[in-house]
């Protein structure tokens, strides 16, 4: 593994000071992207923590609060070493009625004992709503974040989405400190309004998906084949979708030529980090060698203008698809 201290960069207004690289923990939940095994996933978290990584991003949702517990376990004598983020707003989700669960400030409160409870901690560092889209509880989620940040429970709080009045719409108060976001090199939509906005709003970016589900990292092709349980099979069964997977592989194949001395995943990632408004990346990895390459990119240089001009030809300035529903 790589020499050296990861960069470390202030997650907006809450004032906390994360790595740049973290790690995200839906994966190891083992109920969307396919088997995972237990112990790999462990071994996974140790490895982000002796590598430096100290940002460890998961949800309630993630295998049902499976993720949690495997976080916890991990955690167990040493709590200090962990920046943790999680989520809540999905467990119990009313799909049909398009209604959160927590529809008082009290509800939200008792969730997130249980949140603690799976993390075996006191207090969460940063704890965001899951809800994607505007919502009727709105105002009910941000008073139940409020309250637990004053009682201790949590450090700050934050909004996993990529609308942008409902992000407008949370902050009405000032007191968002962080987005979590969809952004990568085939979706730079949050480069036209949403970034500026937190650069203005002092709000932490953090980027979900910056390896487009996988399709960065330069594995797939038009035949690819998803195993049981990966959610990402949908790619290869929805004509539409299926279309907009080939138009990506053609871009894919146009960054190839734009590598130099690091992987297309690794590229991927620097380019990420080299926007200003982004705190910090958390890519996904169920293994302690996925881990290792992401890490990496902590180590080299940043992308030249060179680099990233070309990557502007390919996918321009705000361009790209939305790869993520919400």
């Amino acid at each position: 593994m790589a020499e050296g201290k990861l960069n470390i960069r202030r997650l907006g207004k809450s004032g906390f000071q994360v790595t740049e690289i973290g790690i995200g923990l839906w994966a190891i939940g083992g109920n969307e992207w396919g088997p995972v095994d237990d112990q790999n996933s462990l071994d996974t978290i140790e490895a982000a923590l002796q590598a430096g990584i100290t940002f460890f991003d998961t949800a309630d949702v993630y295998g049902f609060g499976h993720s949690e517990k495997l976080l916890g376990q991990a955690m167990k004598g040493r709590r200090d070493e962990f920046f943790v983020a999680t989520k809540v707003g999905w467990i119990g989700f009313d799909s049909d009625n398009f209604i959160s669960a927590y529809e008082t400030p009290e509800k939200l409160v008792e969730a997130v004992e249980n949140n603690l409870e799976r993390l075996g901690i006191d207090h969460i560092d940063l704890l965001q709503s899951h809800i994607h889209t505007p919502d009727p509880n709105t105002k009910n989620l941000i008073e139940g974040f409020q309250r637990l940040q004053a009682s201790g429970k949590i450090g700050a709080y934050g909004l996993s989405s990529s609308n942008f009045e409902f992000i407008k719409e949370f902050n009405a108060d000032g007191g968002l400190s962080a987005l979590q976001i969809d952004y990568s090199i085939l979706n730079r939509t949050a480069e036209k309004e949403i970034f500026p906005y937190c650069l203005e709003n002092d709000i932490g970016v953090i980027v979900r998906g910056p390896l487009a589900m996988g399709i960065l990292t330069g594995k797939f092709d038009e035949g690819s084949q998803f195993p049981e349980g990966d959610f990402r099979q949908r790619w290869m069964k929805v004509p539409e979708e299926y279309q907009i997977f080939l138009e990506d592989l053609k871009k894919v194949e146009g960054l190839r030529d734009v590598v130099e001395d690091q992987s297309l995943a690794q590229m991927a990632l620097q380019f990420v980090l080299s926007h200003p408004a982004v705190t910090t990346v958390i890519p996904g990895a169920k293994t302690v060698q996925q881990l290792e390459q992401n890490v990496a990119v902590g180590h080299l240089p940043p992308l030249s203008r060179e680099v990233l001009d070309k990557i502007d030809a390919i996918v321009p300035p705000g361009g790209g698809r939305k790869i993520w529903p919400a």
